[in-house]
């Protein structure tokens, strides 16, 4: 069961780790080389308007994740009915990179390219796995995301 939750994420995580332990050290001895200046308030004020939304959206993929999956259900509603990997997506591109900006560092957008690379490279064979779950509720569900490249 614990597989089914997890999808892709175990490979997304062990590609994306490396990066993020080498920047974390890279950042706590060289600060000056990873920051963004403060941040400046304009950067701030951008990094919170995107990171609330992020995180709402994190929160309620993974909700929906622990009380969809495991009953075997297909979830197409909610964040999943704009993008296909909300939660992977969400954090990649909502939440590392504007918390990072907020801790005066760019590591986080790094990371979050990483993980969005990541991301696209590992998820097919999950989309794979359900599409040979859920055949023709899959194929309609690819359909109808509001942003499939996402």
């Amino acid at each position: 069961m614990l597989a089914r939750l997890v999808g892709s994420g175990d490979r997304i995580a062990l590609t994306t780790a490396p990066v993020l332990v080498v920047g974390l050290l890279l950042n706590v001895a060289l600060p000056a080389v990873f920051a963004v200046g403060g941040p400046p308030a304009w950067l701030a004020v951008v990094s919170v308007v995107l990171l609330v939304p992020g995180v709402v959206l994190w929160l309620w993929s993974v909700v929906l994740i622990l009380r969809h999956v495991p009953r075997g259900e297909l979830i197409t509603h909610g964040p999943y009915a704009l993008v296909r990997h909300p939660l992977y997506t969400s954090v990649a591109l909502l939440v590392l990179p504007w918390a990072g900006f907020l801790l005066d560092t760019w590591l986080g957008a790094l990371v979050g390219l990483v993980l969005y690379a990541a991301t696209r490279r590992y998820a097919p064979a999950e989309e794979a796995a359900l599409s040979r779950a859920f055949g023709p509720r899959w194929e309609a569900y690819v359909r109808s995301v509001r942003f499939p490249r996402v």
